[in-house]
């Protein structure tokens, strides 16, 4: 094939990423039971990032805010998926990951390179009111698949509502309202037996 350098990169990054469909992480689909790839969890930000934006606690660049969904666990197709509630796991992450990111990101054209890294360091520092949206979503997602999975993968883990609520509460930094939600969700998984008190 005769394609440009760029083009020729740009290509073997998008057959790279394909991996993500392979990356599953803890979170149980609703309706088969299976795990949720990392894939299938970053469209599902996406879109609730566009149906959702109302709530966003700021005024937000809907566009970014898609994009940080897009490639935010781009990066787990080397670091791998840590789940939320493993101390052990989670102690190396950020190492893992920037690593990860220099890997991924590098693939690409050095403009692309630059502008994609700077999006996902933004959303991991949460500084920007596009990355606290981003992130609130980042984290109701699991919790509403969680609740309406029967709370499998809480139980399956011996995970308490306390425990929840630590990991998810900066929830209220990027939509408030969502926050409200999510802690009703949680108080009632407790009631209903999905999660432990």
């Amino acid at each position: 094939m005769d394609a440009s350098s760029r083009l020729a990169q740009q290509v073997e990054f998008l057959v790279a990423v394909d991996e993500l469909k392979q990356v599953f992480r803890q979170t149980l689909l609703i309706r088969d039971q299976r795990r949720e790839n990392d894939a299938e969890h970053s469209w599902h930000l996406a879109l609730m990032a566009l149906v959702l934006a109302e709530y966003a606690a700021e005024e937000i660049d809907l566009t970014r805010v898609m994009k940080m969904h897009l490639i935010h666990d781009l990066v787990e197709i080397h670091a791998g998926d840590t789940f939320a509630y493993d101390e052990v796991g989670n102690a190396d992450k950020a190492e893992r990951e920037q690593a990860a990111a220099e890997q991924i990101f590098g693939m690409l054209p050095q403009d692309q390179e630059r502008d994609l890294r700077r999006l996902w360091d933004e959303f991991e520092e949460r500084k920007s009111a596009d990355a606290r949206y981003a992130a609130a979503l980042d984290r109701l997602q699991p919790l509403l698949l969680n609740y309406h999975a029967g709370g499998a993968t809480w139980r399956n883990n011996g995970i308490a509502r306390g425990r929840v609520i630590v990991r998810n509460e900066h929830i209220a930094e990027g939509a408030p309202e969502l926050w409200i939600y999510a802690a009703q969700l949680i108080n009632a998984a407790v009631d209903e037996g999905k999660l432990d008190p």
